[in-house]
């Protein structure tokens, strides 16, 4: 990586219990003002953020190892996006592309092309959010080949609007009391090797396997002459960071091209460097139909894309797709600087030290540790499965238990998981070593922490 310089020290620092009285205070005057749906996993309200610590109103300076939710890959306050975003604001903040466009829009439609995998033609809209861009995706696909049926995957999460809610797998919270949900969605089993089982020879199931499994059942439940799209992540996000077995998604990618199914790749939370390279898919060279694209596209400014097959977007009528705000201009002019920034610092390759430093270290502590299952994931998207000591069995409570104690010590760090017994890690890419190896050390100490609690009460009982 480039030299990095950091407006903010990069230290953690806690002058106050946490949350301190202006986090309480701000949080008394919430309740009274916005809805209860909308819930925080961390009780602190933000003041500054840089580099990788977020500086919160009564001063305390956390480690992030989140990056709201992997969308702040350069930082929250990049020198060159505010620098963009404000010359940008100085000419105008909005016209709508629809009606009378700009420059911006397409530069970063060409870019997109540049980035994404496959050398074939390529368009691109722009939207808000990772969730308008996966629904869009799917109307593609429909027009594009005259069917209906989507098909998705256990584990899966790809956002919160009526037809995505009904893409995604979990209940709780995304989809409790919400129904009923848009039809023609079809679920099957996806790989998810930790949790897999054994052949009968006690070989491990293999991406092909996993990937004859969800083909034999597309084809006998639904049929593949009646398949729209395929609609996947790399690596499952919110469904704990699942890396499939190798040579699952080249299994399915080839499948769907043989029989005219357009496969989606919803990058929205692995892409952008975010895995230690561009996009998750160049792992295994695949090259999807369409992408789906969000998060760490441009520094913190909503944005969001499609961008895919030439034939396959051109499909749709005139006037088809679009909104009010796609392509803010603001948002692409942010998007335009953030995408210079992750080449100009190396940030593929900075997720790539950020794995090896904290890959090194969970392994050593999941090798001394009985109640961590797997450590698992790519680049800068890594994950912690936490499991009843010396079984594959869920165990939330540690997990919520060992987040709690890390915020206690000021390092921001999130969970996710079908069984809510996973914790991951996100860390902005541009996180130095010296912040990174603090953050890792209060994991730890958390985690030996919960785990001794733990195995006193497995030995009480």
């Amino acid at each position: 990586m480039s030299e990095m310089e950091y407006r903010l020290p990069q230290q953690r620092r806690l002058v106050t219990e946490l949350p301190g009285p202006r986090s309480v205070a701000l949080t008394e005057r919430r309740h009274n003002a916005v809805g209860a749906g909308v819930a925080s996993s961390v009780p602190v309200y933000v003041a500054d953020v840089d580099g990788g610590v977020v500086v919160d109103v009564d001063g305390n300076s956390l480690i992030d190892l989140g990056s709201g939710i992997a969308v702040t890959s350069v930082g929250g306050s990049d020198p060159a996006v505010v620098a963009a975003v404000s010359e940008q604001v100085a000419h105008f903040t909005h016209t709508c592309f629809m009606v009378t466009p700009y420059e911006g829009y397409i530069a970063v439609a060409e870019k997109l092309a540049e980035l994404t995998p496959g050398d074939h033609p390529k368009r691109t809209v722009l939207f808000n959010s990772g969730a308008e861009a996966v629904e869009n995706a799917v109307k593609i696909a429909r027009v594009a080949t005259g069917r209906s049926a989507v098909v998705v995957f256990d584990h899966a999460y790809h956002g919160r609007t009526n037809l995505t809610m009904a893409l995604t797998a979990k209940n709780q919270p995304y989809k409790e009391g919400f129904g009923p949900f848009a039809p023609d969605i079809y679920r099957v089993a996806a790989s998810y090797p930790f949790r897999e089982g054994l052949n009968h020879d006690g070989t491990e199931v293999s991406g092909e396997q996993a990937a004859r499994r969800a083909i034999s059942q597309i084809d006998k439940q639904i049929g593949a002459h009646n398949v729209a799209a395929i609609v996947i992540e790399p690596i499952q996000g919110e469904g704990g960071f699942i890396v499939p077995a190798k040579g699952f998604l080249p299994a399915l990618v080839d499948w769907a091209k043989a029989n005219g199914i357009v496969f989606v790749a919803d990058e929205v939370q692995t892409g952008f460097a975010r895995t230690g390279d561009w996009f998750a898919s160049n792992d295994e060279n695949i090259v999807p139909d369409l992408m789906t694209l969000a998060k760490g596209i441009a520094g913190g400014m909503p944005l969001a894309a499609v961008t895919g097959r030439a034939d396959l977007i051109d499909a749709v009528h005139g006037g088809g797709l679009g909104g009010t705000y796609g392509g803010n201009p603001v948002a692409c002019a942010a998007a335009l600087a953030t995408l210079d920034r992750m080449a100009e610092l190396d940030l593929c390759g900075r997720a790539r030290r950020i794995e090896q430093i904290a890959t090194d270290r969970l392994r050593a502590l999941a090798a001394d540790i009985d109640i961590i299952g797997e450590v698992r994931g790519r680049g800068a998207m890594l994950a912690v499965e936490f499991v009843q000591p010396g079984t594959r069995e869920p165990d939330p409570e540690a997990t919520k238990a060992i987040a709690a104690k890390a915020l206690e010590q000021g390092v921001i760090i999130l969970t996710c998981g079908t069984y809510g017994n996973v914790i991951r890690l996100l860390p902005p890419l541009v996180i130095s070593d010296e912040l990174l190896e603090d953050g890792l050390d209060v994991l730890t100490a958390a985690v030996r922490e919960v785990a001794g609690a733990t195995s006193l009460a497995g030995a009480i009982r």
